[in-house]
């Protein structure tokens, strides 16, 4: 593999000589990116990607997976759809095509993602794992090291986007006992279909949207799962009155409050769904919308899980004591038999494995800062992907990166084309 050299604005060379100048800084073989290097190719790096690409400006996307958008494409279950209306889930300057339906599934997602890059011209460079990347107060310039295959590399730059998003990582908590259970134990990142667990008594660990619709999967594979509520959570429709409770709420918050719109959709909610609590689902003293503001934990869109859980097909059952060989003890004491475990636990962030900064982003790799001001650092780092508003949030937030590094490149390329040339390899472990 031979490194590319790029057209570089007229302040490069200077802060290229005072970098060479420091023989750390090249201590591994190096690529000097002229434009921004992007850290993760999911719908938040792609859409960064498409803004600078109409902007002119030159970039490099790495991604540790072998594919755009891997999260998709490798760690989600094949029911999936969007839970929320196309509109509010396209990317920018590019729309869905016409012909998807209100809620496109996984795969329809990941056929426009795809197209997506192909429109752009999109070329990340996969199988490259972001080890390490740090702002060198020397020479003005970001160092971020990789490793791809035995391969390692140090690309050089003036800016860096953060756009690996929310759930890099998935969450696994520890309980007392699951290393003695002799059923499947698995991560919701790795369950496709119920069609294995047919026949099966599964334990659903977690209430969220993944919960809900693992369970509602398993019932529709003749499985019999108990999910774990743990805590309270807001359950709302999809829809109301044929339209995106999403949508509702959104154009409500134009003209009331936040506290007045959460009222309203607790008020319609259980008009709808009824009063969950007889069901063993206790909603939390915030509001849906203040609890998302407020922790950013995000309201169940019931698809019909909930006609599951009041037929009894899905049971609701407290907290985990411990563990054993085939069974489970709940905090009520109740010992339940089951087969498998499926654990719809989360996802965090893994900004603070690799990235060296204090400025931006939190010990948990959540800016700082919140939306809509928390997508900007200081010494070129920005953030991608981590508003806690799905796609939407992300798009809004790539839009406003591009434009800030596109103004500032062009600014700085309108009067000079000079070429810098440095040759480098990467330097492999045989």
């Amino acid at each position: 593999m031979h490194c590319a050299c790029y057209n570089h604005p007229d302040h490069l060379p200077t802060m290229v000589h005072h970098a060479l100048e420091h023989e750390e800084l090249f201590s591994r073989r190096c690529i000097l990116v002229n434009g921004p290097v992007i850290v993760g190719a999911g719908p938040s790096g792609l859409a960064v990607g498409a803004g600078l690409k109409q902007q002119g400006v030159p970039f490099v996307i790495l991604d540790r997976a072998n594919c755009i958008a891997s999260l998709w494409q490798n760690k989600t279950y094949d029911r999936l759809k969007l839970h929320l209306p196309k509109q509010f889930c396209q990317l920018p300057y590019y729309p869905f095509p016409p012909n998807f339906p209100e809620y496109p599934s996984k795969y329809q997602f990941i056929n426009y993602l795809e197209s997506y890059a192909k429109k752009f011209e999109i070329n990340p460079r996969f199988n490259e794992s972001v080890q390490l990347a740090k702002y060198d107060e020397t020479c003005g310039l970001w160092r971020v090291k990789t490793v791809t295959g035995d391969c390692e590399m140090e690309y050089i730059c003036r800016w860096l986007v953060v756009a690996t998003g929310e759930n890099a990582e998935k969450v696994v908590p520890e309980f007392q006992g699951l290393d003695e259970f002799d059923g499947t134990v698995m991560h919701a990142c790795d369950y496709r279909s119920g069609e294995v667990f047919e026949g099966k008594r599964v334990l659903v660990v977690g209430c969220g949207n993944s919960g809900m619709e693992v369970s509602l999967d398993l019932c529709h594979h003749n499985a019999f799962p108990s999910m774990v509520v743990r805590s309270s959570v807001h359950i709302l429709p999809r829809e109301i009155a044929g339209k995106s409770t999403f949508e509702l709420a959104t154009s409500l918050m134009k003209w009331l409050p936040l506290k007045v719109v959460d009222k309203i959709l607790l008020v319609l909610a259980s008009y709808i769904l009824g009063n969950l609590k007889k069901y063993g689902i206790n909603r939390p003293s915030e509001g849906p919308l203040e609890l998302k503001n407020i922790k950013g934990k995000t309201p169940v869109l019931d698809i019909g899980a909930l006609q599951k859980i009041k037929s009894g097909k899905i049971k609701i059952v407290p907290g985990i004591k411990k563990f054993s060989q085939g069974r489970v003890e709940l905090v009520n004491g109740a010992n339940l038999e089951i087969d498998s475990v499926i654990l719809a636990t989360g996802y965090r962030s893994n900004v603070p494995s690799w990235l060296k900064e204090n400025d931006l982003f939190s010990k948990e790799g959540m800016p700082m800062t919140p939306f809509p001001e928390g997508w900007k650092g200081k010494a070129g780092v920005y953030a991608v992907g981590f508003t806690g508003r799905g796609l939407l949030g992300a798009s809004l937030d790539a839009i406003r990166v591009a434009q800030d590094i596109g103004k500032t490149w062009n600014q700085e390329t309108k009067h000079t084309n000079h070429y810098v040339t440095v040759s480098c390899e990467p330097r492999c472990n045989k």
